[in-house]
């Protein structure tokens, strides 16, 4: 998963942008990019770590203009790493300085990537966004750039939320499936000035008015000096998939997306979980910072107070996003230290949003059973994940997945557990406005597009 932020025609672009990267800094913690626009060339630059780490205050003076995008990245599997930070930034035939970000992953990639070798194309990094670039590029001899990059989405399969800096001309699309979200705000009192974002927390902090989505098949175009936003549509009759998985997990708790406010949508992901398993408990208590507001509606459907008994080192990453098996296991070790006196002797209720490779819940479960717990249950506010997702959520191995090998019982009596239960996944679509307009492969197998051939 990946974050994007793009600003148009403001005098602090670059700091803006490094201001909303910082606000969707949950969506990626590997690397980090920023490409401005000056009227005549573009200026980037790219590193590895948090945003604060990367960009100091001579590097967004020195990243000049009024049109800036962003990025902030998670690389998913076998595309990790500087070599493949986002955004990219070249010069094309007839003077055209095109940037490009994006969140999603082609699925089609490995055999649109070999089409374009055969063709002469010549890749410079292992990134999946790099085919956007040639693919534009190609088609941009007969065409202009709009109709050449809905020429090239034509070719391209799988989830995309892209940002386009291009010349004075910022374009934001989503593909037709509408996977990931991106909406469209403008600056307070800058009626020139709008802004994209993966999500409206990046836009809370810069007192943006939030707009509206980029809709599923839109692409929206906004060019230097005007202040119409042109919009084009493509991809007619896809039905829309967005990720159920943005509101299960990623997407920050604060922010509104897919027209949902991912808030209230947890919270009623506790109270339903609860109805379908009650369990008369002593408390609720939440995996910070994922499981608090599934655990807040599980507490309040319950009738057991709300207790923060495991309480979160907020200088560790998430260790779901962690790039490496080890280094999760050494994240949960260190972020989660428990309140004895909240554990002791008390049946808990213990509340997260999943289970994917059950290195945290086995950790916890054990130090609850140490510190004298008297009963321990654990509700989880999403269905099992029983299948890889190509679409740009980290988890591609069936077998890194905890509940393929195990059932819900098996689960729970491995983890020590007095009981187990998993939100249906009818339960879970009860809790947003529009069941049918989700992708939930991950939970149940069905995906909305053709699955990837294998490189």
């Amino acid at each position: 998963m990946c974050g994007i932020f793009g600003i148009s025609g403001h005098k602090e672009a670059s700091r803006l942008t490094y201001f909303g990267l910082y606000a969707l800094q949950h969506r990626g913690q590997e690397c980090t990019g920023i490409v401005t626009y000056d009227g005549k060339e573009n200026h980037l630059q790219v590193g590895g770590g948090l945003v604060h780490d990367v960009f100091q205050e001579k590097d967004l003076s020195a990243l000049v203009g009024e049109y800036a995008i962003g990025h902030v990245r998670y690389g998913s599997a076998g595309n990790r790493g500087v070599r493949s930070a986002l955004p990219l930034s070249v010069r094309m035939a007839g003077g055209l300085q095109l940037a490009i970000a994006h969140d999603g992953k082609i699925i089609n990639a490995p055999q649109l990537r070999k089409e374009l070798e055969d063709e002469g194309a010549i890749f410079q990094s292992n990134s999946d966004t790099e085919i956007f670039i040639h693919l534009i590029s190609h088609r941009l001899r007969n065409l202009s750039l709009e109709e050449a990059i809905l020429d090239a989405c034509k070719k391209i399969e799988g989830a995309y939320s892209v940002l386009i800096l291009a010349n004075g001309k910022l374009i934001a699309l989503r593909d037709p499936h509408g996977f990931h979200p991106l909406l469209i705000g403008r600056m307070p009192d800058e009626k020139h000035s709008y802004v994209f974002a993966s999500e409206s927390c990046a836009f809370d902090l810069l007192e943006a008015e939030l707009i509206r989505d980029v809709l599923p098949g839109e692409m929206v175009v906004v060019e230097k000096g005007t202040e119409e936003i042109v919009s084009y549509r493509f991809g007619e009759g896809t039905p829309v998939r967005q990720c159920i998985f943005e509101l299960v997990y990623f997407a920050r708790p604060d922010s509104t997306i897919f027209g949902e406010n991912v808030y209230q949508c947890r919270k009623r992901m506790g109270h339903t979980m609860v109805r379908e398993a009650r369990q008369e408990v002593d408390c609720v208590i939440p995996f910070p910072d994922s499981g608090i507001y599934a655990a807040l509606g599980a507490a309040q459907e319950a009738g057991a107070p709300y207790e923060h008994a495991l309480i979160r080192n907020h200088y560790v990453g998430r260790t779901f996003i962690q790039p490496t098996q080890s280094m999760r296991e050494f994240g949960v070790r260190v972020k989660i230290n428990p309140v004895h006196s909240m554990i002791q002797d008390r049946k808990l209720m213990v509340v997260d949003d999943s289970i994917v490779r059950g290195t945290t819940v086995r950790t916890r479960v054990a130090k609850f059973r140490e510190i004298g717990a008297k009963e321990v249950h654990f509700r989880v506010s999403s269905p099992p994940v029983l299948h890889p997702c190509c679409y740009g959520v980290d988890f591609p191995s069936s077998e890194e997945l905890v509940a393929v090998h195990h059932s819900p019982e098996e689960l729970r009596q491995e983890l020590g557990l007095d009981s187990l239960h998993y939100l249906s996944i009818e339960g879970l679509m009860s809790t947003v406005s529009c069941p049918n307009s989700y992708c939930a492969a991950c939970f149940t197998g069905v995906y909305p597009t053709a699955l990837p051939i294998a490189e």
